[in-house]
């Protein structure tokens, strides 16, 4: 994997309280470190929400009726549209607290895991099967000790 100085453009927009929510230095972070030495400039905003906004977004894109951790919608560019824009990420913040309470994670660790793990699927990677999944939680492992942060798993 080549190094090279990487031109990264985070826009962070808060659409819920901001009592235990990283500061958006945090998240630019967090996104520099998931895409250190995998492309070259990188464009997206992350929206970190309320359970009814996430709800409402999880329900429309998956079918899914619940607020969920992360969603991550990748940049569907037109063919032969050349753009450093990865595509967005969606954070609700009531799950991610709750879920770090639940499974007595630092709350920081908690957010940090899921910006880098929406980053790589807006990278391409994914989870569907075992091999993937274990490739893919390796990486996360590997970008988080970078960091200074515990395993997630």
């Amino acid at each position: 994997m080549s190094r090279w100085p990487l031109q990264l453009d985070v826009s962070v927009s808060y659409g819920c309280g901001r009592a235990g929510v990283p500061a958006s230095a945090s998240f630019r972070r967090w996104v520099a470190a998931a895409t250190k030495g995998r492309i070259k400039r990188a464009d997206l905003a992350i929206r970190v929400v309320d359970e009814k906004e996430g709800r409402a977004l999880n329900r429309h894109y998956r079918g899914k009726d619940y607020a969920t951790n992360v969603l991550s919608f990748p940049a569907e560019l037109p063919e032969g549209v050349q753009l450093p824009l990865l595509g967005d990420l969606v954070i609700c913040a009531p799950v991610v607290a709750r879920e770090a309470a639940e499974q007595g994670k630092p709350l920081q660790a908690h957010y940090a895991h899921l910006t880098v793990h929406g980053v790589l699927h807006l990278l391409g990677l994914d989870h569907e099967d075992e091999r993937e999944a274990e490739a893919m939680e390796q990486m996360e492992r590997e970008i988080l000790a970078e960091l200074g942060l515990p395993d997630p798993y």
